[in-house]
């Protein structure tokens, strides 16, 4: 662990944070992402992320985790430069680089009775963050992102989750792989969609499901819609025919809790 001073925002150290926050073509090619602030450090040390560098401010309620995140840089900053680099300015003063780590399909547990998440070409990254919140609520065994439009380390993401990107089971991986791996482990396939003919409530939950949600502007494609072995919707009683893809799965998610006495 090595220790040094930044007071300029034109620091290579400071330039290096800010792009890695804006650029997901530069996440990729570093494998490294931006996590600001303690509760989201704190989850992704519990998950066994490595922490590459972190960016404390003196004096700040951050600079207590310090030791126990074990990174190989620490930055020293002052408030006011913590400020220009920041996203919030109330996160205890602590900006962390950590390396990615990819999960694959094969690496996932799964519990007795599994509740699966999957989203479909999932663009805007505060939904997919209010999906991991919902999912972490639930407990679902995992969230699986197919085709994503977004990559999963996107500031935006963890900064909705609150920390839900470390504390779920998250994939990203193609349908046609998603598809396989639920065949594979007796999964049924929960598509809600506008036109399917039962409401959900009164769909049967309680064995092994995945819940497919597709965009809120285009819906599910054509591949789950023809592979699903049970079609829901939500009763819509005004005149708007659709709900945040976050506020869809929650409640689904939830009926199919109620449905297993919220086992």
């Amino acid at each position: 662990m090595n220790e040094t001073i930044i007071t300029s925002a034109q620091n290579p150290r400071i330039k290096e944070l800010l792009s890695l926050s804006s650029k997901s073509s530069e996440r990729r090619k570093r494998g490294l992402f931006v996590i600001e602030g303690a509760r989201e450090c704190s989850a992704a040390a519990k998950a066994s992320f490595e922490f590459h560098s972190l960016y404390i401010v003196a004096g700040m309620s951050g600079e207590t985790m310090c030791e126990s995140l074990k990174a190989e840089h620490i930055h020293r900053v002052s408030a006011d430069l913590y400020q220009k680099i920041a996203y919030r300015g109330t996160t205890e003063g602590i900006i962390a680089i950590v390396r990615e780590r990819e999960m694959k399909l094969s690496d996932v547990k799964l519990s007795d009775n599994p509740l699966i998440i999957l989203l479909e070409a999932v663009e805007k990254p505060g939904n997919l963050g209010a999906v991991l919140r919902t999912a972490d609520a639930a407990m679902a065994d995992a969230v699986i992102v197919c085709d994503p439009l977004t990559d999963l380390f996107n500031p935006n993401i963890i900064r909705s989750s609150l920390g839900g990107i470390f504390t779920n089971q998250v994939i990203s991986c193609t349908s046609e792989d998603a598809y396989k791996w639920l065949k594979k482990n007796k999964i049924s396939i929960f598509t809600a969609e506008l036109q399917a003919s039962e409401w959900y409530h009164l769909s049967d939950m309680r064995s092994p499901m995945a819940i497919v949600m597709g965009t809120e502007a285009d819906g599910l494609k054509e591949f789950w819609r023809e592979r699903a072995d049970k079609r829901v919707k939500i009763p819509m009683r005004g005149e708007l025919d659709s709900l945040n893809v976050s506020v869809s799965t929650a409640i689904i998610c939830f009926e199919a809790l109620r449905q297993r006495n919220f086992k």
